[in-house]
């Protein structure tokens, strides 16, 4: 884990805690890793005070879980966990591309073919990993066109949990083309105006994320 340095002691605990989530949600500390507070501490340079916080509040998140006599781990990936984000995110973010056409169809057609021109660009120089922030921010785009503040932080957090699993799936040219066709997809619902089209295209395109990951990210865990 790399040295992380704090000098604010009034945001010691928020840096502690986003510190750790950020080492969990992208693969750093590994599902069924025990997670040890003096270690921890020793690693980051703060005292076990803010650390032990961080991984309470982890615990109430559900990222990482308390076992008796071990101490706190990481919870391994878990298939059904994966089909219930993608429900979840399903209904949520289906609701802000709505939303988002709604709203500010204009804003969000001009932002989201910006962002899929550039992950074109990106993949075609063969910068596979790159798409995982492109992919994000294509989701956050129609989020914050939505204009609604609760869907923006559902969806913010839905993503959280979700790139642990999804990170480990975008190993191949072809996956990451199949996610950048379903951007298009629902690119071309939001420019037609169509509610259901547009619902129907993010359904298909999360659930083609969700196929990915069950082939992907939980067959390493085998």
């Amino acid at each position: 884990m790399k040295k992380l340095v704090i000098q604010d002691s009034e945001t010691i605990r928020k840096k502690v805690y986003a510190y750790v989530r950020d080492q969990i949600l992208s693969g750093r500390i590994a599902p069924n890793q025990r997670l040890i507070e003096t270690k921890i501490a020793q690693e980051i340079g703060t005292s076990r005070t803010p650390v032990r916080e961080a991984l309470h509040n982890l615990e109430i998140e559900g990222l990482i879980q308390s076992i008796p006599r071990v101490g706190y781990q990481v919870k391994a990936i878990s298939a059904a966990e994966v089909e219930e984000i993608c429900e979840i995110r399903s209904v949520i973010e289906g609701l802000a591309a709505r939303w988002a056409m709604e709203k500010a169809p204009g804003k969000a057609v001009k932002a989201l073919k910006k962002n899929i021109s550039l992950t074109m660009a990106t993949v075609s120089q063969g910068e596979i990993r790159a798409f995982i922030d492109l992919d994000a921010q294509f989701h956050e785009i129609i989020a914050r066109c939505s204009g609604s503040t609760r869907l923006l932080e559902m969806s913010q957090t839905l993503r959280g949990h979700m790139l642990r699993y999804r990170i480990q799936s975008i190993f191949s040219e072809e996956t990451v083309q199949q996610a950048l066709r379903g951007h298009q997809n629902i690119l071309r619902a939001i420019e037609k105006g169509e509610a259901d089209e547009v619902s129907l295209a993010m359904q298909q395109h999360l659930e083609e994320s969700k196929q990915s990951i069950l082939r992907h990210a939980l067959k390493k865990e085998e």
